[in-house]
């Protein structure tokens, strides 16, 4: 496999663990729309279950479904049919609760940055790597990610890493991450691009995989991110998917496809 012009990343679940973060967002958030003392005995499960969330807005409605006494099983099995009557219920959208959670965020990180930035761990290595490809300016460093942009700023910034906004799409955005790698393949310096995406998210893999225009583009799911046993097994049998470890991601592009 040719190595990369392009390098585009996601963030959650591939840079960053912010799973505290997301549960304490969601609490907050959530307490505004429900009231509830504690959900503190909830954690465990709502990591569990995090690889169902695809956008911020569904944080505080897996916790609705947690309190409401929803199986484990029937969230992992059919999250998407469950959500959208919680919000409904609840006399709200997902853009109302969208926008309650970045105010959230926002106000916390205006109140509590230190406490704030204390919540999120970039997984081992990662940090070290990026700053590599970026001291060497090859590949080119992209960051696609349904969190907002200026929060993704902030983490990198914090641990040193200068990533320019230009190359960060966040929600902000608003268009599928297979828009943006088209976007990347449009703009990019040199004819036919080779792209390399990484994602933990199969369902968004599968999108990009079934656009023809983006046949050039390797397909990565990592496979220390949000997503579960059954995803990586099937992305392992998906011809224009890989499963990469973060050993390997660490490592030096030639050797990402080794054992695959």
């Amino acid at each position: 496999m040719q190595q990369p012009h392009i390098l585009a990343l996601d963030f959650d679940g591939v840079l960053c663990d912010g799973l505290q973060e997301y549960f304490q967002t969601a609490c907050r958030t959530y307490q505004q729309v429900w009231s509830a003392a504690s959900l503190s005995q909830l954690a465990e499960r709502f990591y569990r279950l995090r690889p169902v969330i695809e956008t911020g807005w569904e944080m505080p409605v897996l916790l609705r479904a947690l309190v409401l006494g929803v199986a484990d099983t029937e969230i992992l099995a059919n999250w998407s049919a469950i959500a959208q009557p919680l919000v409904e219920d609840a006399g709200l959208d997902p853009r109302d609760l969208a926008q309650r959670l970045d105010t959230t965020r926002d106000r916390w990180l205006q109140t509590d940055l230190a406490g704030w930035l204390s919540l999120h761990r970039f997984y081992p290595g990662i940090r070290e790597q990026l700053q590599t490809w970026l001291a060497a300016g090859t590949p080119e460093l992209f960051i696609i990610t349904t969190k907002e942009g200026r929060f993704v700023q902030q983490l990198l910034s914090e641990q040193g890493i200068m990533l320019p906004a230009t190359s960060i799409f966040g929600k902000e955005v608003k268009q599928p991450k297979a828009a943006t790698l088209r976007q990347l393949q449009a703009a990019a310096a040199v004819s036919n691009p080779q792209i390399w995406f990484v994602e933990d998210r199969l369902k968004t893999l599968q999108a990009v995989a079934a656009e023809a225009d983006l046949a050039n583009v390797a397909l990565f799911l990592a496979d220390w991110g949000y997503n579960t046993t059954a995803a990586r097994a099937e992305a392992a049998q998906a011809t224009r998917l890989n499963v990469l470890s973060l050993t390997h991601f660490c490592s030096e592009l030639a050797t990402w496809c080794e054992g695959m």
